[in-house]
């Protein structure tokens, strides 16, 4: 209520919990630290209940409620990934678990975009691909999932399958939904093994190279599916990469299409007709040999000009880095530009939409476009920075509530965080980091094993804690880029490693839901590793911003 229903945003929210043949009961009335009107919860029986409501009226101040204007206000969930996951593969349809407000184009309209592009394409027997762009947290994934759920009946032609080279998002969405489905299953009395249902969910949430792999197997034969949903599609491998993944791994030497123009032609062995959906993030690609949008497009140019296009309007934007070769789209017949391709308001940080705009001006060294945003955003979403590790997890615990999860995150190149305990190359599991309580050490409550970009990309936290290492340093000459090696810090010389690394911290820096502390340690004069140098400038650019200190 206090987060997602509109008309209760400025009210006091008490939460009353009436145990009903409790014999007594704790009813004190106080309002949380972070003093947003929102009340501890009160423990009742039926004997109290009426004193407790007295004592509520007589804590709270505020006008009277219209009560016809209150039940009418607008009811806007805005779940995390692994939430709306459940909630749709449990019936849900996206408009019951996505925000419908006039700001955004909405996931139902783009949904619902799609599956036109679906439908025609198979009663006119042709081809499509579609390039659906969002700013991080827009809701990508969520969309692919959507259109993943409803075809899929595996004896309908319409059979569609969600892929995505992310293994950390296709194991937590796997281990979720399998959880979720044997809870309920033991709630109705029916015993199933895990195994049994793990089963099922993997044939509809496949990683990108085991599809790609059955694909190998019959260099001829159609997937069973004809319809193709890839998650982060800007993330597949160039053809360098490609190459020789299949030389060293598959024993083809001889192998000669990137991974974009490899799996067209999976679909494209449907004599009839089939539809790709590329769900593109901008900023993104984050690791050696993803090869960008630019390369499906290219592979479109090279062997696929039959193919119908359906394009976002925002795919020309600079982040999706598609450039010149957006040019090689006009020599096609058939190329559709849609407005309802693009989502463009982040669902991840619903107390401020901003957050992603914020995040790029502050990596694009736009000081002053960077304070407007910051001002706006920082009136529901709180952005802090400090030197302190300590503080910063202080801070991290006092915000969140109840199952509101937070934790540390950080760049795969920070390898000189080991002073502060934070071992970026020990290995870490996603799936309780993501999933597991706060008893659990290998959690993400216990702020001990910390997560890179290549855990949390398409994932998000509620309060995040971005711990800034010396691999990416601010100078006044732009950022400087990093590798540490054996015992000193290399310069990352080439173009596309700068980007990734550039890319890391947006992903870094966009995956909270609610507010984030920045954490920019002071360095240690004595080890020349750690020297303050590498760390003072960055932590006075973004003071310069005028995020506030603790």
């Amino acid at each position: 209520m206090k987060n997602f229903h509109e008309s209760s945003h400025e009210h006091f929210i008490a939460p009353i919990l009436i145990a009903t043949k409790a014999k007594a009961a704790n009813s004190v009335v106080a309002v949380t630290p972070q003093n947003d009107k929102l009340l501890f919860p009160i423990n009742s029986n039926i004997e109290l209940l009426g004193k407790v409501l007295e004592n509520v009226l007589l804590f709270i101040t505020g006008n009277s409620i219209d009560r016809t204007q209150w039940e009418g206000g607008r009811y806007c969930p805005t779940p995390t990934i692994i939430e709306a996951a459940m909630a749709l593969y449990n019936g849900h349809s996206v408009s019951d678990i996505s925000r419908s407000d006039a700001s955004a184009i909405n996931l139902s309209q783009t949904s619902e975009a799609i599956s036109e592009i679906i439908l025609c394409s198979k009663e006119k027997h042709y081809k499509s691909i579609c390039f659906v762009t969002g700013v991080p947290g827009a809701g990508k994934t969520l969309v692919g999932l959507n259109i993943a759920n409803l075809h899929s009946d595996e004896s309908n032609d319409l059979y569609s399958v969600f892929l995505s080279g992310n293994g950390p998002l296709v194991a937590i969405l796997r281990e979720a939904l399998t959880r979720d489905k044997l809870r309920q299953e033991r709630e109705r009395g029916v015993k199933k093994k895990k195994g049994e249902i793990m089963s099922a969910v993997k044939v509809r949430i496949q990683n990108v190279h085991h599809f790609r792999d059955e694909c190998l197997i019959d260099d001829e034969k159609p997937p069973k599916e004809h319809v193709a949903l890839f998650d982060e599609a800007q993330r597949a491998w160039n053809l360098e990469q490609t190459m020789n993944f299949m030389r060293r791994k598959k024993n083809k030497p001889n192998f000669n299409q990137s991974e974009p123009e490899f799996l067209i032609s999976c679909l494209n062995r449907h004599p009839d007709w089939a539809v790709i959906v590329c769900l593109v993030g901008g900023g993104q690609e984050i690791n050696t040999g993803e090869a960008g949008i630019s390369e499906w497009i290219e592979s479109l140019n090279r062997s696929f000009q039959d193919w119908h296009i359906y394009i976002s309007s925002r795919l020309i934007d600079s982040e999706y880095s598609a450039g010149e070769v957006l040019t090689e789209l006009e020599l096609f017949k058939n190329v559709v530009h849609k407005d309802e391709l693009h989502l463009a308001v982040s669902l991840r940080s619903f107390r401020a939409e901003n957050v992603s705009l914020l995040v790029k001006q502050l990596l694009d060294l736009d000081v002053v476009e960077a304070r407007k945003t910051l001002d706006n955003v920082n009136a529901k979403y709180p952005i802090v920075i400090t030197r302190d590790l300590v503080k910063a997890k202080k801070w991290l615990k006092e915000q969140a509530r109840g199952s509101e999860r937070y934790g540390i995150v950080v760049s795969s190149q920070a390898e000189r965080l080991k002073p502060h305990a934070i071992f970026v190359k020990s290995p870490m599991d996603p799936i309780h980091w993501f999933l597991d309580g706060k008893e659990d050490v290998r959690s993400s409550y216990y702020l001990e094993d910390v997560a890179t970009e290549f855990d949390v990309q398409g994932l998000e936290l509620d309060w995040a804690c971005v711990t800034w290492d010396a691999d990416f340093r601010y100078t006044k000459k732009g950022w400087e880029h990093r590798s540490f090696c054996g015992d000193r810090w290399n310069h990352i010389k080439k173009p596309e490693r700068q980007n990734y690394l550039k890319n890391a911290y947006r992903v870094l820096l966009t995956r909270a839901r609610q507010g984030m502390v920045i954490v920019v340690p002071l360095g240690d004069n004595e080890d020349p590793t750690r020297n303050s140098i590498y760390y003072d400038p960055t932590f006075d650019y973004l003071k310069e911003i005028g995020f506030a200190i603790i």
